[in-house]
C-alpha cells in the first residue's frame, strides 16, 4: 500500500526535489496513441499520455501496475510493456498554482491495448481520444512533452 504525504509537506517535496514518474504511451492495434485531456495541473487542458509518480517505498513494477490500474483500469505488469526510455519534464507551475515550477524525471514505457474509451477513469483526464502518431505531432494541443515519446526514433 503508497502513501501520500501531507499537502504541505508534499507542496514542499514539489517546491525542493524532482518527483520520478512513469509515464504511459498506450498504442492500439492500429497504431494509434491514447490522449487525454489533463484536469489537473501542470499541463491542465493539454492532450497528455496517462501516468503518474511513483511513491516511496514503492517499486518501480508495483508503480507500474498501479498506475495502469488506476489511469486505464486495466491488469497488467511492468513485463507487459516496452521502456522506451528516461525522459525529463519541466513545468513552470505545480499542482496546487504557479508560485513553485515543477521537475519530473519520468520513465516511459509503451504499452500495446485495444481500450474502450468510454471505460476510462476521469479523476485525472478527460475526453480521451486516439491519436495518430502524425497528427499528436502537429497538434497544438497535444503537450511537447507528450511529443517527445514519438520524436528522435522514439517511435
Amino acid at each position: 500500500m503508497t502513501q501520500r504525504l501531507e499537502l504541505a509537506l508534499f507542496k514542499t517535496v514539489v517546491a525542493n526535489t524532482p518527483l520520478i514518474s512513469i509515464d504511459l504511451v498506450v498504442c492500439n492495434t492500429q497504431g494509434q496513441v491514447l490522449l487525454g485531456q489533463r484536469l489537473n495541473r501542470p499541463a491542465k487542458g493539454d492532450w497528455f499520455v496517462p501516468g503518474g509518480r511513483i511513491c516511496k517505498d514503492e517499486s518501480m513494477a508495483m508503480a507500474f501496475s498501479r498506475l495502469v490500474s488506476e489511469e486505464l483500469g486495466l491488469a497488467r505488469t511492468i513485463q507487459d510493456a516496452q521502456f522506451i526510455g528516461p525522459f525529463e519534464h519541466f513545468y513552470s507551475d505545480n499542482f496546487s498554482g504557479v508560485d513553485f515550477s515543477t521537475h519530473y524525471v519520468v520513465l516511459g514505457y509503451r504499452l500495446q491495448v485495444d481500450i474502450d474509451l468510454d471505460s476510462l477513469p476521469q479523476e485525472q483526464h478527460h475526453h480521451y481520444r486516439w491519436f495518430e502518431v502524425s497528427e499528436l505531432l502537429a497538434s497544438d494541443e497535444v503537450h511537447v512533452h507528450t511529443k517527445w515519446y514519438f520524436m528522435n526514433g522514439n517511435q
